[in-house]
């Protein structure tokens, strides 16, 4: 992956690039549930394809992690190539479900979990731990894929740093992602939902 030759701003300035980068992330995602993104951007989706979409969703998420899980006993061999493919492949899903979810709720809708009192809760619970994850979860994911991407092997096990956030962004990310797969499970194939359209907030003039 990443070589001696790799210079500038990406390699020297890490930490910049990492802000810059979760500041446009979270710009998009806000903006979009906000209304800041134009209407015109999201094609109308019927209930089905909102299915659909969420279904491709789970698939994506529950690759992520596989890929996720597959890196880091790459790692622990000291197979530092396919550990960089798998971290690399599972953050391309990450985009790919990014670009899919913000399509579903901009251009369709969210589904409402309908159920008993106590499994309702566990959903809760589990959603709120994962949308949490995801959130925070962001930065420290993009510094290590910064580090890994712009420094050679050598270099990232002289620093140190790319270890470190490695081992927290990846036991975070597959926290979330598995938590997001269960709740997608409840939702979706044990207990009912009911279906809201989008109501994104319009945008001030």
């Amino acid at each position: 992956m990443a070589t001696a030759s790799v210079r500038g701003p990406l390699k020297e300035h890490p930490a910049a690039v990492t802000a810059v980068l979760s500041v446009v992330g979270y710009a998009l995602v806000i903006g979009t549930f906000l209304g800041y993104v134009p209407d015109s951007v999201f094609p109308e989706l019927t209930l089905s394809e909102v299915n659909r979409i969420a279904d491709a969703i789970a698939v994506i998420n529950t690759a992520a992690t596989l890929l996720l899980v597959a890196g880091w006993r790459f790692i622990r061999r000291g197979e530092v190539r396919r550990h960089a493919a798998s971290m690399v492949g599972a953050f391309a899903l990450i985009l790919v479900f990014l670009v899919l979810y913000l399509t579903k709720i901009g251009g369709g809708g969210t589904k409402e979990f309908v159920g008993p009192t106590l499994p309702y809760y566990a959903y809760l619970a589990m959603l709120a731990v994962h949308i949490v994850l995801s959130v925070v979860s962001v930065p420290v994911v993009l510094h290590a894929l910064v580090l890994g991407i712009t420094h050679t092997p050598e270099e990232l096990r002289a620093g140190g740093t790319h270890r470190k956030v490695g081992r927290v962004a990846a036991s975070a990310w597959i926290l979330s992602l598995s938590l997001g797969v269960v709740a997608y499970v409840l939702l979706n194939h044990v207990y009912d939902w009911q279906f809201v359209e989008a109501l994104l907030l319009p945008v001030v003039p």
